[in-house]
């Protein structure tokens, strides 16, 4: 190929080696004098000029496409354009053809009928914009029965096929000048015995229930191309459920690589390299890449929508920025995609057939490697094995999942106890109870035949990695548990057949945690996240955070509420793995957990009040703001923490709002307050998302839900109580606009610094005394509760922060360390604090009953906290908790003789 354009060396070269192409130089000399001259857009609008031209459309169609296939081919033989140039043009004279096609198959029927409720959904490489040089089209004809225009009398059903047998002939049938597309209608359901035009509803109907594996692939690429647009868009987002899947079918991937493999059978004679291979079926041909890519699409797509590209390459470079494709294979593969589909338009351009076979005969493989400039047949043959032999390699390595070797010892009962010795298990009795009673089909994810059929494949490997696993009967007891509560569990089975890293962090996960294995029995797709690129990196920002968990479409109020608690639910899920791993600092975890609380906070809270306005309107200058205390409020939550929350109003308690149903400033804050409590907390088909504690407000359970900020400054001012004052010094504004958050700071701010106590560390030590008596220690690692632990560790720095009026800060790291810096504590309180706190996070997690661990158990925690062994764990426990209680005597007197309020 020229280093620089060249259409007159194009044009020569086209005149010499395709017959088809020189017939249409002939044909059209206007079109050949302008890319002659090196003007390609020109020639491409003289084109459209002269099909518009023609008063009848199928004339107008066919000539127009004559000068799109040589203005096309031209450019594309100079080099003036790429290959995504040329697929786009002709998949956009495509779109143009097809709208046309129905705009003049229905206003002939029905004379001055808007052309509406006639739908085009173009699958395929017309859907992705990638059509080939010589190609057909893969549509799918769909209608409405309530707008598409009828005859009098005429059933929509009738009036739809008919529509559709018309648009068919307008681009396919051969006239003297040619034909616009071939049409494809087999990609509908059954197409068989179903009508070329679909009912929307039924369409639907069908991909929500009973589509196969092959058509959620194809619908990937799908796009309403034509006619009536917002119909098309309808129906794929209606269906958008059935292709992009949460919850990852890999029986689906599967089935996929199946119809690869038979593909590969059935063109045997195509598949090595030299004549008579197929470019598009061949072993590492165009449909491997376009498989590799699709397949990974449908395997991360459902939850990253970035990656629900329709254009192959594009997804494909989606796929390497998401980390889920290797740089070097993703570089590999769209330059093999770039060289398999020139090559493919070089032989299709000979003589303008859906070819895709290297020619057996020399002269027509010649003709094809002179076209596109090289010297013969060998060398067009020596351009193209190369790459396709590198996406072999790579297809056939990503593909091999299916096959992957697991343990096939026996299991069946009379050498039970066998295979499960061999298994690992130094005591194979409990084990062969639980597998008996797994195969006795009374557990309902393991009663169907294909439930069995994953069962018993995945169980050897499964039962090897529960026996390596650090605590085995723990973990098969959680994993009991897990089945018990597994609605199906065929996917599951599936998943771990896929990917057998799993199995072996499935163990770690069922033997150090309950937590973790309650939620992947609610939910075991949770656990294909863990081989994910993120599933190692803590959350990002709260601004990043909060973009990600917004869904694509917003949908109607319950299904955003639910896709946003699964976002949430993975990414606790998550961070609760990278503790059991025990690769990452706690603290950072804690921050984590955090972040996603707020911005969790933000998102839903946007969404409640934006469906509240909807029926109330707003308040005129009045604005909900949410306060974070606690935990959140300092930045540093545990797996199962709660929020406490405190929600305000800004402007007059007077105002009224101004939509349909009018109300009350007092009464629609109060009342949208509480539908951001529902949305935070109230368990859906999902589950529960987070516990709301909004005890601390004014007033606590006997205050209203939501106050004014005047009302909470004044409250604080004139009625709260001291230990109130003392969880304020955790207070910050987590939703509100500036101004308003602004407004908070300044109200919390000038209470703190303002409050006074009569005897603050008399009532600071009374308050202490009444949670010691009603919530004492509910284990030996309570570290919240215990003498020295972490309730102590706050009391003394809110002590010492409403006494100096320093450290004012929310996060109690920052609090303690200002103290430390004014000569309020000692250096080794904050080191002491953070330990406690660090412990408190790994306890929530691994041993929520603050109970002492199995030795796996305390082996994690020591790892975590970066300790020798469990000793040394407990006696840096006793050290921190030491230095706590000396923090505390100094300015609040003896530990243990804390007073209890009458």
């Amino acid at each position: 190929m020229p280093e620089s354009p060249s259409f007159p060396n194009a044009l020569e070269r086209a005149r010499a080696n395709s017959p088809f192409l020189a017939r249409l130089i002939e044909q059209r000399p206007a079109v050949a004098a302008l890319l002659q001259d090196g003007d390609a857009e020109a020639a491409l609008a003289l084109a459209r000029e002269e099909g518009e031209a023609r008063a009848d459309i199928s004339e107008g169609l066919r000539i127009e496409r004559g000068g799109v296939a040589l203005a096309v081919a031209i450019a594309d033989l100079a080099g003036a354009w790429d290959l995504t140039r040329v697929t786009r043009t002709l998949s956009d004279f495509a779109d143009r053809a097809c709208t046309q096609a129905v705009a003049a198959a229905i206003t002939v029927r029905t004379p001055g009928a808007t052309p509406q409720g006639f739908a085009i959904i173009a699958l395929g490489k017309h859907g992705g914009r990638e059509l080939n040089y010589s190609s057909d089209i893969d549509p799918i004809f769909l209608y409405d029965r309530e707008t598409l225009p009828t005859r009098d009398g005429e059933e929509p059903a009738m009036a739809a096929v008919r529509i559709g047998r018309r648009i068919v002939e307008l681009l396919q049938e051969q006239t003297a000048h040619g034909y616009v597309f071939r049409v494809d209608l087999r990609l509908r359901p059954t197409p068989e015995v179903s009508p070329i035009a679909l009912p929307i509803a039924g369409a639907i109907s069908h991909y929500e229930s009973s589509a196969m594996a092959w058509e959620q692939a194809a619908f990937i690429r799908a796009r309403a191309a034509a006619g009536d647009i917002a119909l098309g868009e309808r129906f794929l987002e209606a269906i958008r459920p059935f292709i992009w899947r949460r919850s990852l079918d890999f029986g689906q991937i599967r089935n996929i690589d199946t119809m690869r493999r038979s593909i590969r059978d059935h063109y045997a004679g195509g598949q090595a390299i030299g004549p008579g291979y197929d470019l598009k079926r061949g072993r590492g041909g165009i449909r491997e890449c376009e498989f590799f890519v699709q397949a990974q699409q449908l395997i991360h797509g459902g939850r990253n929508e970035g990656l629900r590209g329709a254009d192959t390459r594009t997804s494909l470079a989606a796929l390497r920025d998401a980390g889920h494709v290797p740089a070097e294979d993703a570089e590999t593969i769209a330059g093999a995609y770039e060289v398999l589909r020139t090559a493919e338009h070089r032989l299709q351009m000979l003589h303008d057939r859906q070819t895709h076979e290297i020619p057996r005969q020399a002269e027509e493989r010649d003709a094809a490697a002179r076209l596109h400039g090289l010297a013969d047949g060998d060398a067009l043959i020596g351009w193209v094995k190369p790459p396709a032999l590198r996406v072999d390699a790579i297809y056939s390595a990503f593909a091999d999942w299916e096959e992957t070797e697991t343990p096939t010892l026996p299991l069946d009962d009379d050498r039970l106890d066998a295979s499960l010795r061999a298994f690992g298990f130094d005591d194979p009795a409990g084990p062969g109870r639980l597998v008996r009673r797994w195969r006795s089909g009374k557990l309902r994810a393991i009663r169907s035949e294909k439930g069995r059929e994953g069962f018993e494949a995945v169980l050897p490997a499964l039962l090897t990695a529960v026996a390596a696993a650090p605590d085995p009967a723990r973990a098969l007891a959680r994993l009991d548990s897990m089945f018990e509560r597994l609605p199906s569990a065929i996917n599951f089975f599936d998943l771990l057949m896929a990917r057998p890293a799993l199995i072996a962090l499935l163990g770690d996960l069922l033997s150090y945690t309950p937590v973790l294995a309650d939620q992947l029995a609610r939910r075991a797709d949770l656990i294909d996240r863990l081989v994910e690129p993120d599933a190692r990196t803590l959350p990002g920002s709260i601004e990043e955070i909060a973009e990600a968990l917004q869904p694509p479409q917003a949908g109607d109020y319950e299904r955003f509420l639910d896709r946003v608690r699964a976002d949430v639910g993975e990414m606790r899920f998550l961070l609760g793995a990278q503790l059991i791993e025990g690769k990452v600092d706690p603290l950072a975890v804690a921050g984590g957990y955090a972040r996603l609380a707020e911005a969790a906070t933000q998102v839903l809270a946007g969404r409640a009040i934006a469906e509240f306005e909807s029926a109330h309107g707003r308040v005129p200058g009045g604005e909900l703001v949410i306060l974070a205390l606690g935990r959140l409020g300092g930045r540093a939550l545990t797996h199962s923490s709660d929020l406490d929350l405190i929600f305000l109003f800004t402007g007059s308690y007077e105002s009224r709002s101004d939509g349909e149903r009018q109300l009350g400033a007092t009464d629609y804050f109060n009342r949208l307050s509480q539908r951001v409590i529902a949305a935070l907390s109230v368990p859906t088909a999902i589950g529960a998302l987070y516990e709301v504690d909004t005890r601390l407000r004014p007033s606590g359970a006997q205050g209203p839900p939501c106050v004014s900020l005047a009302s909470f400054e004044t409250y604080q001012r004139e009625k709260a109580w001291t230990w109130e004052h003392m969880a304020l010094t955790r207070a910050r504004a987590i939703y509100g606009h500036d101004e308003a958050r602004t407004a908070v700071g300044a109200i919390l701010s000038a209470v703190l610094r303002d409050q006074t106590a009569t005897d603050l560390a008399a009532e600071v030590r009374s308050m202490r005394g009444q949670i010691a008596a009603h919530k004492p220690p509910s284990g030996p690692l309570d570290v919240k509760r215990l003498p020295g632990g972490l309730i102590d560790a706050e009391f003394v720095i809110h002590f010492l922060q409403l006494t100096h009026k320093c450290g004012l800060h929310p996060e109690l790291d920052l609090a303690a360390e200002a103290l430390v810096e004014g000569g309020h504590l000692e250096p080794a309180f904050a080191e002491a604090r953070r330990f406690l706190t660090r412990l408190l996070i790994l306890v929530r997690l691994v041993s929520p009953d603050c109970a002492e661990p199995p030795v796996p158990v305390r082996g994690l925690i020591a790892q975590s906290l970066e300790l020798a062994g469990w000793d040394a764990v407990m006696a840096t426990l006793d050290d921190a908790r030491a230095v706590v209680i000396a923090a505390w005597e100094g300015p609040l007197g003896p530990r243990d003789t804390l007073p209890q309020k009458e």
